[in-house]
């Protein structure tokens, strides 16, 4: 398979992104018309010829570009594979970019291969979705642009990070000259919450009068709001200041519920529930899902952009299960061009019509080698 294919393949799903940016929070089967299943089964043909892990992976269910009609049929592959196998079509050399799982390190880290045309694909993806659910008033910030504080290590001190790289796109993109960082990598490779750097940029924000956003993951809040507790502060940070929590714990911290840790923030923070957003994403990705917008009041329910589709599955059939139901989450992404745009992850959740609610990490014993190109029983080719 040529790279102008996948160049091309490139231009149409920035195309179809661009198309349909504004619209990412209708249903997406009502936006995308039938771009997204042609994209998507033209997509998986390429994968298919190109990825050779991905072909075996196929094969060995019966699934062949000429036998699946539909896209909900294209085989999903588990997000444990990418730690074991290289799932991608770039050659050695064309790998200028690579984003590591952040899981334990008593596990190898998936892999997530990238050349600059993917690169630019993926910050295409992750600027669309972060401006319409954290900026849906951006035209009406000085210059369109925000004050940030980032709660992770800048992405040239986490270079394998996908969620540093997403912040430092979001901060190239739409924030400020004095937006802050104020994670840092420590020898072990955990990431460090440098509380006084951080504390100090909340009281500028709020002396100053001015809307701050402050993104992290959900271990970087607890540590910020643990730092605040034991020096004995809180603020109220200016009306129109919104977070970003994206989930997460590794045994990084404690663990809060979160409708906990949403509480702590607007006690400490004073941004109110309505302002705090939550993101679902994985190195495997390149979308992202939100569950709400900031400053509207609704019910939550994560969903990704129109050029990603959700699917609920049974762990015993691997169909799609009933609204209410729960499942194991897997996702379609056309914004993974050089990957695999299928993808099964280990998250339970319950489908909410044409979205979600997280439940949690399945607990369910990790394929490995081989087993990977076994077919399952009861999965649907």
């Amino acid at each position: 398979m040529s790279s102008d294919c996948f160049s091309n393949l490139i231009r149409r799903v920035c195309a179809f992104i661009g198309g349909h940016a504004n619209a990412l929070c209708e249903p997406a089967e009502s936006v995308a018309g039938e771009a997204f299943p042609a994209l998507a089964l033209d997509l998986f043909a390429a994968q298919f010829a190109a990825v050779t892990p991905y072909r075996e992976f196929c094969e060995a269910r019966g699934a062949t570009p000429d036998r699946i009609a539909d896209w909900h049929d294209i085989p999903a592959v588990p997000t444990t594979a990418f730690k074991e196998l290289d799932f991608t079509s770039l050659a050695g050399a064309e790998r200028t970019a690579m984003f590591h799982s952040s899981g334990t390190t008593r596990q190898p880290p998936s892999r997530h291969f990238h050349n600059a045309e993917s690169l630019a694909l993926y910050e295409a993806s992750l600027l669309a979705g972060f401006e319409r659910h954290l900026l849906p008033d951006r035209a009406h910030l000085a210059s369109g642009r925000m004050r940030f504080l980032v709660l992770t290590p800048r992405a040239d001190a986490a270079p394998h990070s996908s969620l540093a790289h997403m912040f430092r796109c979001v901060v190239a993109a739409f924030g400020r000259a004095d937006s802050a960082f104020a994670g840092t990598v420590g020898e072990d490779g955990g990431w460090v919450l440098d509380g006084e750097a951080a504390t100090a940029a909340l009281a500028e924000a709020e002396r100053a009068g001015e809307p701050l956003g402050v993104l992290g993951s959900a271990f970087s809040f607890v540590h910020l709001l643990d730092h605040l507790e034991a020096a004995g502060r809180g603020f109220v940070l200016p009306a129109g200041s919104r977070v970003l929590e994206t989930g997460g714990y590794k045994g990084r911290s404690r663990t809060l519920p979160k409708p906990e840790l949403h509480a702590l923030i607007t006690r400490r923070l004073g941004v109110p529930a309505e302002r705090i957003v939550c993101e679902y994403g994985m190195s495997e990705l390149g979308s992202q899902a939100y569950d709400t917008v900031a400053g509207v009041s609704a019910p939550r329910v994560f969903r990704f952009p129109p050029w990603a589709r959700a699917v609920v599955v049974s762990p015993e059939t691997g169909r799609e299960v009933a609204g209410g139901e729960a499942g194991l989450l897997r996702v379609f992404d056309l914004a993974n061009v050089r990957s695999v745009l299928a993808i099964q992850t280990e998250d339970l959740a319950v489908r909410r019509g044409d979205g979600f609610e997280l439940l949690g990490r399945a607990e369910q014993a990790e394929p490995r080698g081989c087993s990977l190109m076994s077919a399952p029983e009861g999965v649907r080719s």
